[in-house]
């Protein structure tokens, strides 16, 4: 619905309100166009309400609800829920050109409309209309970042144009921007306006000056990037027109522009990482859950109880505490991620499972063990085997390894019931699986826990969570003027923000003296899984058909899981009821991810390129 359509609903509704309290004077004044425009863009508390609106349509296919199923976009997750729709994550060939189209130009004209009324107004004070052209002005400019990360160059319209017959189409018509143009755009954009909106963090979902700048600093790493590694690729991904494609020369300037904007944010914006528990495990989990005091939140998309709630915790809630009959455990971590989280010593993350010839399993007293020492953000992450979630311990085994002393060897023992019990009177498949081919139930052996509700109640359909979905954190600040700082050969400095991002996650201070661009590249996976970032970073730093090339013997092409087992040989008491771990291509996720060139840039929307001839395709479509 447009904003200006609701808001005649709106005001209706008041009218009508008016009436049952017998307010007749209200109701005999007559409703028109031109009262409608005194009462909105002259005061700023209803200039405000079309703002709130604008800030609500900012997500259509990202956060908790639109972006439920981007982590499957990649190595991070897989669809583990129901077998239906959603299940084509596992079987998919290819991606979809059409994947992640953002092409917004509904939402970008009430945006525009927004502003030229508000320009209009003569009544309203400088100040509150000032803030309010900034805050508009920056909602466009971040509409139009999610537009070019998406789709390359697009049409920039600034202003709205309205339809008098067929002769007016015409002057309508205009042609792509070039890449660079929009990102151009997007940095002049907030050049003009941050001093111009709050200097201040009143609110966490309304943009100030650290918001606009938390913008800045991302678009230009990204346009950066694609200067840079889109001209590395053996052939350049272009246009004529240069609406895809930047030239290897502007990389430096936007690098520059992205730290200097994110070292803004780190040395005056009023932001610190959050600390506020010691168990660093708990800690980072909660800087995704706690609103309160969250002196890390930059920008968020909030939730409430009361009537706007989300059901992310529905869908992926372990299925050991579901609280509807139906749903749970729909994204889960893949083995993929768990094992890039890196140990507190400083060794790789890959977990033992298999003695170092291959001849045997090792055992281990309990399932959490094979997780000692991982990097504390994965537990903040993932809940593994044996953890606790909601005061309950998350139990996750496959089956039992029964050992079958006349072949010398094991036999797998499975069941396809859930909480089932072997012969000998112990567990045999837990509550929560893993299974092959069930819906529901764990295939990868893990659960998600971050931006999954700990509050009893979270789970029910009809209710929800309010679990706020975080847009801009200073870790991701840090994350982006490490790389910046990098890639200006300011190795320092880089250095100096990733160990800062290390330190809180658990590890100790400068636990790094050293520093590449894959580093880098390893924190921004580690740090920010499940926050809707490794698709677009993987993209701009051209890796997504290298990681994804469509080859089973590619390991990042497949989700892997990990699957416990308990050992039964009453024989070896070294070895009964200790645990032992099958690594395997998740059963359900049956093809490898391929990412072609063409799905560097989203397809023009068919409609658009038959009403607009000054339209051209992306390559490759």
């Amino acid at each position: 619905m447009s904003i200006f359509k609701k808001y005649t609903f709106l005001f209706v509704a008041a009218a009508a309100l008016a009436g049952l309290c017998g307010c007749k004077k209200f109701l005999q004044r007559e409703p028109t166009d031109i009262l409608l425009d005194e009462q909105v863009w002259n005061d700023p508390k209803l200039s405000l309400a079309v703002l709130a609106n604008l800030y609500n349509r900012l997500q259509p296919t990202g956060g908790l609800e639109g972006g439920l199923l981007s982590p499957t976009d990649t190595d991070e997750a897989m669809w583990s829920g129901g077998l239906g729709g959603n299940n084509n994550r596992n079987t998919r060939v290819n991606y979809p050109y059409s994947d992640k189209q953002f092409w917004p130009y509904d939402l970008m004209r009430d945006v525009d409309l927004f502003l030229e009324k508000l320009e209009q107004s003569e009544i309203m004070e400088t100040e509150d209309k000032n803030q309010l052209l900034a805050e508009g002005r920056f909602i466009r400019a971040y509409i139009y970042f999610l537009a070019v990360r998406s789709m390359g160059g697009v049409p920039l319209i600034l202003k709205t144009y309205q339809y008098t017959g067929p002769e007016s189409v015409t002057d309508m018509r205009a042609p792509r921007a070039t890449e660079a143009g929009i990102y151009d755009f997007i940095a002049s954009e907030i050049d003009a306006i941050k001093d111009q909106m709050p200097q201040t963090e009143n609110s966490k979902t309304r943009a100030n000056k650290w918001t606009a700048l938390a913008l800045k600093a991302q678009a230009m790493l990204y346009a950066g990037s694609i200067a840079k590694y889109n001209n590395l690729l053996t052939e350049p991904i272009t246009t004529p027109g240069g609406e895809v494609g930047i030239p290897a020369s502007r990389a430096t300037a936007y690098y520059e522009q992205s730290l200097a904007a994110a070292q803004d944010i780190i040395e005056n914006g009023p932001y610190s990482l959050y600390n506020a528990n010691a168990d660093k495990a708990q800690n980072f989990y909660d800087l995704f859950t706690k609103k309160s005091g969250n002196p890390e939140v930059i920008w968020a998309f909030d939730y409430t109880l009361d009537g706007k709630y989300h059901s992310f915790t529905v869908e992926n809630i372990p299925r050991s505490l579901r609280e509807n009959a139906t749903g749970s455990t729909g994204l889960v971590p893949t083995l993929n991620l768990v094992e890039s989280f890196d140990r507190l010593d400083g060794s790789p993350g890959a977990l033992q499972t298999q003695t170092a010839n291959g001849s045997d399993y090792i055992y281990y007293d309990q399932p959490e063990d094979i997780f000692a020492g991982k990097d504390p953000r994965m537990f903040g992450t993932v809940i593994t085997p044996n953890a606790t979630f909601r005061g309950e311990k998350i139990e996750i085994q496959a089956g039992v390894m029964e050992w079958n002393s006349s072949t010398n060897r094991y036999v797998e023992r499975t069941s396809a019931a859930l909480n089932s019990t072997f012969s000998d009177g112990g567990l045999l498949v837990a509550a929560n699986g893993p299974q092959p081919n069930a819906a529901n139930v764990t295939n990868t052996g893990f659960f998600l826990r971050k931006y999954v509700d700990s509050r009893v109640g979270s789970g029910q359909a009809g209710q929800g969570s309010d679990v706020w979905w975080i847009r801009y954190r200073l870790g991701g600040i840090l994350l982006m003027a490490a790389e910046a700082a990098f890639e200006l050969n300011q190795q320092g400095d880089a250095l100096g923000y990733i160990n800062r991002i290390r330190e809180r996650a658990g590890f100790g201070p400068n636990s790094l003296s050293s520093i590449d661009i894959n580093t880098i590249r390893h924190e921004f996976q580690v740090e920010l899984a499940f926050e809707e970032q490794r698709y677009w970073d993987l993209k701009r730093w051209r890796l997504s058909h290298v990681l994804f090339n469509g080859s089973r013997q590619t390991e990042s092409t497949l989700a892997y899981a990990l699957w416990p087992y308990r050992v039964v040989r009453p024989g070896d008491p070294s070895k009964h009821n200790k645990y032992v771990f099958v690594k395997k291509v998740a059963p359900r996720f049956t093809q490898p991810r391929n990412f072609r060139m063409g799905n560097y840039y989203s397809i023009v929307p068919q409609g658009a390129l038959n009403a607009n001839p000054l339209l051209t395709k992306n390559p490759f479509h």
